[in-house]
C-alpha cells in the first residue's frame, strides 16, 4: 500500500483578519493599477475595507521599511508589496531592486508574517502594464491571493504545533 504524505495547503478563504498592503506612488499609472487588483481580490475573498489598510510611500526603495514595522505591529495577518520599477537608460534599478527584494523577504523572515512581493521589475513601461491588468494579469492580484493562502497556511502550521 503506498504511503500518502501529509500536505499542508492553505486555502484560499479568508476569516476576520486585518491585512495591510505597502504601494509606491511612483509609476502610480501602474501601481494604481495593481493596488485596485489587490483590494478587489481581498473584497472578493471575504474582507471588507475597514479590514485593509493602504500605506502609500515615495517610491519603491521606500517600500521595506514600512513593511516591516507593519508586519512586526502584530496587527496585520500580512502585508502586501505593490511597486514598479522600470530599467530605463541607466543603472538605477538594480541599485533598488535586489536591496529592496532582499529587504522585504527579510521583513517576512524576522517578523513571521507572510510579506508577499507584487513589485514589478520591467525593461519598459510597456511590460508593467501587462503586468499591472494587461496581457500578463495583475501582479497586485497574485500577491494577494498569496498572502491569504500563507495566512491560511501558517494557520494551519500553527494548529500543528508547527
Amino acid at each position: 500500500m503506498p504511503l500518502t504524505p501529509n500536505v499542508l495547503e492553505g486555502s484560499l478563504l479568508l476569516g476576520n483578519v486585518r491585512v495591510a498592503i505597502v504601494v509606491s506612488r511612483f509609476n502610480d499609472l501602474v501601481t494604481d493599477r495593481l493596488l485596485s487588483g489587490a483590494i478587489d481580490t481581498f473584497r472578493r475573498h471575504g474582507l471588507s475595507d475597514d479590514r485593509i489598510t493602504v500605506v502609500r510611500v515615495p517610491g519603491s526603495f521606500e517600500i521595506p521599511l514600512p513593511a516591516k514595522r507593519l508586519a512586526d505591529s502584530g496587527q496585520f495577518a500580512a502585508v502586501v508589496c505593490l511597486g514598479a520599477v522600470i530599467q530605463g537608460e541607466t543603472s538605477h534599478h538594480e541599485y533598488i531592486n535586489h536591496p529592496m527584494a532582499s529587504a522585504i523577504m527579510q521583513s517576512s523572515l524576522s517578523s513571521g508574517v507572510p510579506v508577499t512581493f507584487g513589485v514589478l521589475t520591467c525593461q519598459s513601461m510597456d511590460q508593467a502594464l501587462d503586468r499591472a491588468g494587461g496581457k500578463a494579469g495583475n501582479k497586485g492580484i497574485e500577491a494577494s491571493v498569496a498572502a491569504i493562502e500563507m495566512i491560511n497556511l501558517l494557520a494551519i502550521m500553527k494548529s500543528q504545533g508547527l
